[in-house]
């Protein structure tokens, strides 16, 4: 994918993985972005080549709350 497209298709989950943050864990959607930018998920998802971005926003919040509580992260075996 394009350098430009995929920055697009980015910026479309993370806007939706902050709203699965905000609604799980009912903190404000700054906090969110802030935690969410923080993560070893999000620094995952910024490489393309990993294909995260093809899973939902439901699933890398899932990625992203197993994170939180215990520092790790177990990416699905069809990656």
């Amino acid at each position: 994918m394009e350098k430009q497209k995929f920055e697009v298709v980015l910026t479309l989950i993370v806007q939706r993985l902050v709203m699965e943050i905000v609604n799980n864990e009912n903190i404000t959607e700054r906090e969110a972005v802030e935690k969410l930018y923080s993560s070893e998920l999000y620094k995952n998802l910024e490489i393309e080549d990993l294909k995260l971005w093809h899973l939902s926003p439901k699933a890398l919040y899932v990625l992203y709350d197993e994170e939180q509580k215990t520092g790790k992260i177990s990416f699905p075996e069809e990656m």
